[in-house]
């Protein structure tokens, strides 16, 4: 009996442009896709950074090259992915994950500083990258857009407006996007990690972190950035063609967690 599936699971032979892929998240997101057989434009602010992914990449067999690049730089996104286009012939898929994670009182003397770079990195950073790509992107049979929002993105902490407008505006993004560019066939979604064991929050003390997770989600623990990686590795599988302008908590289940 033959199978009865016809839609593939393969991301093989695919090229993925990702930004901040030089750590953490965005590490595992590069490294993961390459195990699945993709081309992997790594990009990130630091070269070496980015020349130790690709380093990883390329020494365990995989296809990569890199390119610093500073998301808050529209000139340089714009070379950067021109030159990964071509490179490796192309651009199928899109992973918006460069952020940083900036807090502050209303009422602080450097908040419109803090409102500005949170705003440029975290939102309009992300409508700079999908317009050079989308040239590319709609070269492709099986284009995908995967932003990288927060589960700050659905509710708030206290003293994160910056941040919080920005990935709540990350959401808005997304769902606008997949509207707007549905009949091209051009898939929009977005990721929401919640507490993720990344260099972001390196600062913060290994009991308090398991304090948190034990109180705020229902898996009692933060995750490895390898899983959110999954989550945005399905978003891309060709067989993930009908699934546009969804908002996936990759969180452990502290959306969902009352007590």
């Amino acid at each position: 009996m033959g199978r009865l599936t016809e839609l593939s699971r393969s991301v093989e032979g695919r090229v993925v442009l990702v930004t901040g892929a030089g750590g953490g998240q965005g590490r595992s997101t590069a490294h993961l896709f390459a195990d699945e057989g993709a081309h992997v434009a790594v990009t990130d602010l630091g070269q070496a950074e980015v020349d130790a992914v690709v380093a990883e990449i390329t020494g365990a067999g995989g296809s990569a090259a890199g390119w610093t690049m500073d998301v808050a730089n529209a000139d340089r996104v714009q070379q950067v992915t021109d030159e990964a286009a071509e490179r490796f012939g192309g651009i199928d898929y899109l992973i918006n994950n460069a952020g940083i994670s900036r807090f502050a009182p209303i009422d602080a003397e450097n908040y419109e500083d803090e409102w500005a770079i949170s705003v440029e990195v975290l939102l309009t950073a992300h409508t700079r990258t999908i317009r050079a790509a989308l040239p590319y992107l709609r070269q492709s049979d099986a284009a995908r857009i995967v932003n990288i929002a927060s589960t700050e993105g659905w509710g708030a902490t206290k003293f994160g407006s910056p941040y919080t407008a920005a990935k709540h505006g990350v959401i808005g993004l997304t769902k606008s996007l997949a509207v707007e560019l549905g009949r091209e066939a051009i898939t929009v979604n977005c990721i929401c990690p919640g507490p993720i064991d990344t260099a972001m929050v390196a600062d913060i003390p290994a009991e308090d972190k398991t304090i948190f997770a034990k109180r705020r989600t229902a898996l009692g623990r933060y995750a490895q950035p390898e899983e959110v990686a999954h989550g945005t590795l399905n978003f891309c599988l060709p067989a993930s063609q009908y699934m546009t302008g969804a908002i996936l908590p990759v969180d452990g289940g502290l959306l969902i967690k009352n007590a």
